[in-house]
């Protein structure tokens, strides 16, 4: 542990070392360069100092903010994708039931589809080695399927219908991955859209759902933001423009320089300009999605519905270093348009702290009531109408929604917990895949399922094969949540994503406040702050 704690200074003097501007050495490289010479030449053993300085590299990091990190070369491809919005592999989607790496989605026109696979389809071999019933993770599977683009899998595939084990060689493709989860019509001439994250497609995805909203008939638009920790801010950029008139400040950033200092503002080409709008926000709406919202609310374009976002204004910039390992550094502080930022507070070192401080607000009863929400008084700012905001910690909704909690009992924890609603699900669906697939509509859907006490009666006799026994009295208050999530999960399997927000958001405490908000024209009207009464907990 002493040799750890002395790398991980060590690792922060190599840094300087490797990317000083060419100022000179101080004293803490000449320091530096002798430590590690002492180590190389004189410690007791054979040291990897190159390995011990990977090690400490994290720790290293984690002494400055909670959001500049290190990423490993080996994950860094992985951590990549994800905002790319694309990646090399077979196309599936895939579970884990039972020990078995099962297929529940085969993307539209991706490698798989060509070849054959089909949902509910089994991988017991991949390139010829047993993965069924390995224990293996996710992770390794994950690996194992993806690769270069015109590369070659081959994969041993049990199905239902077929007695002997089926061969399929999969030719890898690019496969999307998109940050739009669902766009429909949700209300009379209302459009619903969902982005899980700020990728380098979200621009033209976002754009598209959009435009094809409006082709079905919407004039005003719902914009879920929920749950989405950020990404790409150039996207958040690209968001805020089709909603503003020209010369409306979206974003200020600031860095350590004067130079690096920016101001974003919109060209007017925005096609949505005159559309009513709401953003939907929760404590897990960071970065991008806090710079989407601010702009909106500072501007006076948007109504924001939801629960005080998370407070992430610290922009990163990712450098990729010789060996392919990465490090993101924050390298600017964020602003809204009234001049806020909504970084919350952190002390460096203490991510610990950082982390649990959704914790704390949930302790502290700010889920369920807004005046538990204390904001600093010299931190108030003035949106364009003159409406009081505040900085120093996410930003607040005009409308606070809180947490509904209405079904949530002990047993809907512990079937939640143990993953028995997604399992059930996948299960029915895999045994009634082929009743189900020829489904057109939600409609023409949930009319084939069983109804709401079938569902459930099976629902709850699964649930104790697993060990969970039957507590009917709970089992009753949380009735409708499970059987709205069965159904939604279900759906999904069946119909796609996008259909599990159809169903779920039937009964969604906020997206139903929104609607109602866009029904008494609030969204077009000047914006006061409102609060909905607390949901009580049974």
């Amino acid at each position: 542990m002493p040799l750890l704690i002395a790398l991980s200074l060590i690792g922060g003097m190599w840094i300087g070392v490797r990317f000083s501007d060419n100022r000179g050495s101080g004293r803490g490289e000449e320091k530096l360069a002798e430590i590690l010479g002492l180590i190389k030449n004189d410690y007791v053993d054979e040291v990897d100092v190159d390995s011990l300085i990977e090690r400490t590299l994290p720790n290293l990091l984690s002494n400055l903010d909670p959001h500049s990190t290190y990423i490993p070369a080996e994950d860094l491809q992985a951590v990549n994708d994800d905002l790319d919005g694309s990646f090399s592999g077979i196309g599936i989607v895939f579970t884990m039931l039972t020990d078995t790496a099962t297929v529940n989605e085969v993307i539209a026109g991706g490698p798989s589809e060509k070849v054959g696979l089909m949902p509910g389809d089994r991988i017991m071999t991949i390139n010829d080695s047993l993965v069924a019933g390995q224990d293996l993770p996710n992770t390794d599977i994950v690996k194992m399927l993806k690769g270069e683009k015109g590369s070659k899998v081959k994969l041993g595939i049990k199905r239902k219908n077929a007695k002997k084990l089926l061969t399929f060689e999969v030719t890898r493709g690019d496969i999307p991955v998109n940050s739009i989860d669902a766009s429909y019509i949700i209300a009379p001439e209302t459009g619903y859209i969902k982005v899980n994250k700020f990728g380098r497609t979200t621009r033209d995805e976002f754009l598209t759902g959009l435009v094809n909203l409006r082709n079905e008939g919407a004039k005003r638009y719902i914009v879920d933001l929920r749950g989405n920790g950020g990404g790409f801010l150039e996207m958040a950029i690209y968001m805020a423009n089709e909603f503003l008139p020209a010369n409306s400040p979206i974003v200020f950033t600031r860095g350590r320089k004067e130079m690096e200092d920016s101001q974003v503002f919109s060209d007017g080409t925005g096609a949505f300009q005159d559309a009513e709008l709401i953003v939907l926000l929760d404590e897990y709406s960071a970065s991008a999605s806090e710079i989407f919202a601010g702009a909106m609310q500072d501007n006076d374009r948007a109504l924001i519905v939801g629960r005080r976002s998370f407070g992430k204004g610290l922009v990163q910039r990712q450098t990729t270093l010789p060996d392919s390992s990465a490090i993101r550094l924050t390298v600017q502080r964020y602003f809204t348009p009234s001049g806020r930022c909504i970084q919350k507070d952190y002390k460096p070192g203490k991510r610990n702290a950082y982390e649990l401080d959704i914790v704390n607000r949930y302790e502290h009863g700010e889920f369920y009531n807004s005046d538990s929400i204390k904001f600093n008084e010299e931190l108030q700012y003035r949106t364009l109408n003159g409406r009081t905001v505040y900085g120093g910690g996410g930003i607040m909704p005009d409308v606070f929604v809180p947490n509904d909690t209405t079904g949530v009992t002990k047993y809907y924890y512990d079937v939640a917990n143990a993953g028995l609603l997604q399992k059930f699900a996948f299960e029915y669906t895999d045994k009634n895949r082929q009743a189900l697939s020829g489904t057109k509509s939600l409609s023409e859907f949930l009319n084939r399922i069983p109804d709401d006490d079938e569902l459930l009666q099976q629902f709850v006799a699964y649930a104790v094969q697993k060990g969970i026994p039957a507590r009917w009295y709970y089992i009753n208050i949380s009735r409708n949540l499970i059987v709205k999530n069965l159904k939604a999960l279900i759906a999904s399997d069946i119909l796609g994503r996008e259909y599990f927000y159809q169903v779920s958001n039937k009964d969604d405490a906020t997206v139903k406040r929104a609607i109602s908000e866009l029904d008494a024209g609030s969204a077009a009207a000047p914006i006061m702050p409102k609060q909905e009464p607390p949901v009580t907990s049974n």
